[in-house]
């Protein structure tokens, strides 16, 4: 019992009202931006609510961060677009659950641990790169569905309703922070359109969303090699952008609360939670850093927030439609708007004159990439790789030798710095084989011996001066590197009492 009790967090002192509550408010603020992000996805508005539903659940019961709340998001929705236009919903339920499989198996394997190898740059351009593609789907709801630009009254009467929801998000917080200010933001133009009678818009205009509880449903796709490869790489960026996300999350909630949740269990309850969304007619999802951060300010520490805001989704869902469908589109775009601008990282602008150029390079370069291409797994892919190779540029300069001949006429090598791939030929260029003494000593004491590059650098150098016919001695190797050396009972002279212990960083992380 008490194994079960620990999962809920129910063995610590609870203060339910606040639990329940935050619940009731993530709920009621899970809706507009559950129907906005499936209608960037160009799908149903119902399938964002079902994954909403689903994925809160899900990762409320099992996650690895108690109070962190998930759902449909705007990062996944920029993912679905394509494959939603191209192959339409069945396929998008397909690639849900190959993510989801994906995820779980991320979590097994325990690679969540692999978020350390993310800087900060990247992650202020993927953020960044996040905030414009949801900036730029808006655009959509200025035009007609003929997809010319709005003019005259209908244009500015959405400008001033969406200017009046923007107004409420931003000023609302400052007098009180009791309610959620997106909501209130939506209840009133809401209250303004059906009092002064305003025609717009409204999400009944674009879809339906009355619905029961979410249908189960096997994807109608074929079950063929071709299929599988339609979705497979948008079920790889489906996975690698929601456990980004899930896991960036994940460490802001574990700042605030000061505690610590687990990324790799997250992962899995992330899969688990994608894979029955796609079961159950959902657009997947993964965790939502504005929810997530309602909740933790409301106090909430517990499970007991995140299931109850599911419940009540799916009570809204099933009983309260035709008061959504009478929202009018203009809050939802106001309410994205403002999500995009608080998701922007405005502070990374003051950085350009702190940061070095090569950190401002990969954050712009992410950026770019993310807004261009709406591919956000491949931007964090392509800064993480950019982020290590100026990191192996700087280490490969930094390798050096102090040199001197003792009194007894060798001569040492005193290296210190990293010695890998990217040092080889900076290392090689030290030694002067034809001009130096019949016997060299170099001294690794001050460096480190980091990959199979530099064990075929020792190598080489070694048979450098075999070949003519001088002795070379490499002290202060640890034992993997000597057993690696090629002759190495011919070449080495060691003190095993002052050898280092340890291993090369091969293959692992």
């Amino acid at each position: 019992m008490k194994k079960y009790l620990d999962l809920f967090g129910l063995n610590d002192k609870i203060d339910y009202k606040t639990e329940i509550l935050a619940g009731l408010t993530v709920s009621m603020a899970l809706i507009p931006e559950a129907v906005a992000f499936a209608m960037i996805a160009g799908l149903s508005p119902l399938t964002g609510l079902y994954a909403a539903f689903m994925m809160g659940l899900v990762t409320s019961i099992i996650g690895g961060r108690p109070g962190m709340i998930s759902g449909a998001t705007g990062a996944i929705a920029v993912v679905l677009v394509a494959l939603a236009q191209s192959h339409g919903v069945e396929y998008i339920f397909g690639a849900v659950i190959l993510a989801g499989i994906i995820q779980v198996a991320a979590g097994a394997l325990k690679l969540g641990k692999l978020m350390r190898l993310v800087p900060h740059p990247v992650i202020f351009g993927f953020v960044n790169g996040l905030a414009v593609i949801i900036f730029m789907s808006q655009l959509a709801q200025f035009k007609t569905p003929s997809g010319e630009w709005m003019t005259g009254q209908s244009m500015y009467v959405l400008l001033a309703l969406v200017a009046l929801t923007m107004l409420i998000i931003w000023g609302l917080p400052k007098l009180t922070k009791a309610v959620p200010a997106s909501l209130v933001a939506i209840l009133t133009v809401f209250g303004v359109v059906i009092a002064l009678g305003i025609e717009t818009r409204t999400v009944g205009d674009i879809a339906s969303i009355s619905g029961g509880f979410p249908p189960f449903h096997i994807p109608e796709i074929p079950f063929t090699w071709e299929a599988f490869m339609v979705i497979l790489p948008y079920s790889a960026i489906i996975a690698g952008v929601g456990l980004i996300e899930s896991l960036l999350t994940l460490n802001i909630i574990d700042e605030i609360t000061e505690t610590r949740g687990s990324g790799n269990q997250e992962a899995i309850a992330q899969g688990s939670a994608n894979i029955l969304s796609g079961l159950f007619s959902g657009m997947g999802g993964c965790a939502m850093i504005g929810q997530s951060l309602i909740n933790v300010s409301s106090g909430a520490r517990t499970r007991i927030s995140g299931i109850v805001a599911s419940l009540m989704l799916l009570v809204f869902i099933m009983f309260g439609a035709p008061i959504i469908e009478l929202m009018p589109m203009a809050a939802l775009t106001g309410l994205m708007i403002m999500v995009a601008i608080g998701t922007f990282e405005w502070a990374s602008f003051r950085t350009f004159n702190r940061m070095p150029a090569s950190d401002i390079f990969v954050m712009v370069t992410v950026t770019l990439v993310t807004a261009v291409l709406h591919n956000l797994a491949l931007a964090v892919i392509v800064g993480v790789i950019i982020a290590a190779l100026v990191f192996a540029w700087d280490n490969a300069k930094r390798i050096r030798a102090r040199k001197h001949i003792d009194e007894d006429g060798i001569k040492h090598y005193e290296i210190y710095g990293p010695l890998f791939f990217g040092s080889v030929t900076v290392f090689n260029s030290k030694f002067d084989v034809l001009n130096d003494p019949d016997e060299v000593i170099i001294d690794f004491e001050e460096s480190r011996v980091v990959d199979m590059s530099a064990i075929e650098a020792l190598n080489k150098i070694t048979e450098r001066y075999n070949k003519v016919g001088k002795t070379v001695h490499l002290k202060h190797l640890s034992k993997d590197c000597r057993k690696l050396l090629q002759d190495a009972d011919a070449i080495i002279d060691v003190n095993v009492m002052e050898d280092p212990t340890y291993k090369l960083a091969i293959d692992k992380i």
